[in-house]
């Protein structure tokens, strides 16, 4: 990285730090309160989390995927909070809240967080049938007065054109629909709902609001999709966190892969590797995965080198006591089919140091 840039993200990876040591006690790191988004087709946010979460410093974004590069380099709690993109008290008048060109952002909502969602650009690209199905996810279980999904009407050029109120059709509006008739799935509640959307070819972008039921609370989401599939598959697994990031910092990763035994034909192994390194901490790695039969859970431990302490982790619950860690699967993590992986990290203080963790496994 150039180190203009280095210093940017340091002083901004710093500012995070110090605003997450107040919800951080004794090792633990406590996850804010979360909310929702659609997660098929997957909206700008949540689809960078979900393909850049646990490689964020990777410099190759920049090229392979340069909107979510722009997303993650404005402000990456944009995609770490992808549950958290609403606004409180519009009372139903959308088009008066939200000007023209800031939809995605819902009218630049949480101080600017999400502003970068409203770039104009060539946005990764859901490939979907024009009858789709929508994919709610409802971490708190609010429930919704009325979800309505617009498709962008034909000839508008999401990669040209900024989005505004005159672009879209409104193609589906579903009303009072109560947590307790959505479909029950691992940490909250979800919503399938058929979209049609005729006449459509090419890329559009698919804006949907859920009005939650809890309180006027609103939720705004942009979903880049490509018209011409066969149709979107239903998701196979519902992402539920809002991980605490790591600081941004400049420097080569080193990796010193340790498997751990794999307990069985159902049981998991464990690498493990140094993403980064800067003056008085740095960021490790996970990769957990299942051995020759499908797990329910896993469990991974590890001894710190002397000294360390973990003051932050994502995609796991990590505890420690004395020199001893553990981290235990999230909620929407621990099962894994046969030879499936999945990964979480953690910041320590100190110099990393050879760490060997070893994995079990919940069957």
């Amino acid at each position: 990285m150039h180190s203009a840039l280095s210093r940017n993200l340091l002083l901004r990876a710093l500012a995070v730090v110090a605003a997450a040591i107040v919800v951080v006690t004794a090792g633990w790191a406590v996850p804010a309160r979360a909310h929702g988004n659609i997660q098929d087709p997957p909206s700008r946010n949540f689809s960078c989390w979900e393909r850049w979460g646990g490689d964020f410093q990777n410099p190759a974004m920049a090229t392979e995927d340069p909107m979510c590069w722009q997303a993650w380099q404005a402000d990456p709690n944009a995609m770490w909070n992808w549950n958290g993109l609403f606004r409180e008290g519009v009372a139903g008048n959308h088009q008066a809240a939200i000007p023209d060109g800031q939809l995605c952002s819902a009218g630049r909502s949480n101080s600017g967080r999400y502003d970068a969602l409203d770039a104009v650009g060539d946005w990764s690209a859901t490939t979907v049938s024009n009858s789709f199905t929508a994919h709610v996810f409802d971490q708190a279980s609010h429930g919704a007065d009325y979800i309505r999904v617009y498709v962008t009407e034909q000839g508008y050029d999401p990669t040209t054109q900024p989005l505004g109120w005159g672009d879209l059709e409104l193609v589906k509006e579903i009303g009072d629909t109560p947590a307790a008739r959505w479909d029950q799935v691992a940490g909250g509640v979800a919503l399938d709902i058929p979209v049609d959307a005729p006449g459509r070819t090419g890329r559009h972008v698919v804006y949907t609001i859920w009005q939650a039921s809890h309180l006027d609370q609103s939720y705004y989401w942009c979903s880049d999709v490509n018209f011409g599939g066969t149709g979107n598959p239903t998701p196979t697994a519902t992402a539920t966190s809002s991980p605490t990031p790591a600081p941004s910092v400049t420097g080569s990763p080193t990796s010193s892969p340790t498997p751990s035994p794999t307990g069985g034909a159902a049981g998991c192994s464990v690498t493990y590797s140094t993403a980064s390194t800067w003056s008085g901490g740095y960021q490790g790695d996970v990769k957990v995965t299942a051995g020759g039969a499908a797990i329910k859970g896993w469990r991974v431990t590890w001894t710190l080198p002397g000294g360390q302490a973990i003051s932050q982790s994502w995609n796991a619950t990590v505890t420690t006591s004395g020199s001893a860690a553990t981290a235990t699967n999230a909620g929407y993590n621990g099962a894994l089919d046969a030879g499936a992986s999945t990964s979480f990290g953690f910041i320590a203080t100190g110099t990393p140091g050879a760490i060997a963790p070893t994995c079990t496994a919940t069957v």
